[in-house]
């Protein structure tokens, strides 16, 4: 790459700007790698500006933080943020395998300085658990169809429909659909 475009891409920051969400979410790189598909070294790079990610690798970073684009590359001011039902892109969890053990869609990815974050779980039947994992923000999920088995700190809640769950997910958890049909859930995440 020239140096001309090499100084034009460091001035959007975008590497600063994804450690920022990183740290921000209390994830490291070996659980960001788990989301995006990326090894942490490929994300080390790209925070320390040695690489600069191609734009469906930017993408896939943004949808894990569930942030739109423009947020690596201008000051979103926001303050109403619309996610229409055929706008939603389905992001599964883990990436780049499968079956995944879920799928999520965010339902309010445009707002850049939000104060909680949603989205739609999808948890197939079948499906093998999440990876057990761990964030510093309080969750709460709600069933909206189907049945879901969480494992919070080793302890097996089973939720079904119109049932809700709140934990500390500082504690080690995961999730698994349970029943011969998909599970669909409502998880809110502060930010």
């Amino acid at each position: 790459m020239s140096d001309t475009l090499t100084e034009e891409l460091e001035k959007y920051r975008i590497g600063p700007r994804m450690r920022e969400l990183r740290l921000r979410k209390k994830l490291g790189l070996v659980q960001l790698a788990e989301h995006t598909g990326l090894s942490p070294a490929m994300l080390s790079k790209i925070e320390r500006g040695q690489v600069f990610p191609t734009l469906p690798t930017l993408l896939r970073i943004a949808l894990v933080f569930r942030v739109d684009l423009d947020y690596f590359f201008k000051k979103t001011e926001a303050r109403i943020a619309v996610t229409r039902r055929d706008e939603r892109i389905r992001l599964a969890i883990p990436g780049g395998t499968s079956p995944a053990s879920y799928l999520f869609e965010s339902l309010d990815y445009p707002l850049a300085e939000r104060r909680m974050e949603a989205f739609l779980a999808h948890f197939p039947s079948g499906a093998p658990p999440s990876e057990p994992h761990q964030h510093g923000v309080e969750e709460m999920i709600y069933v909206i169809e189907g049945s879901l088995a969480v494992v919070v700190d080793e302890e097996t809640v089973t939720l079904g429909e119109g049932d809700a769950m709140s934990f500390d997910p500082s504690l080690l958890h995961s999730y698994q659909g349970q029943g011969d049909k998909e599970c669909l859930a409502l998880v809110v995440a502060l930010a």
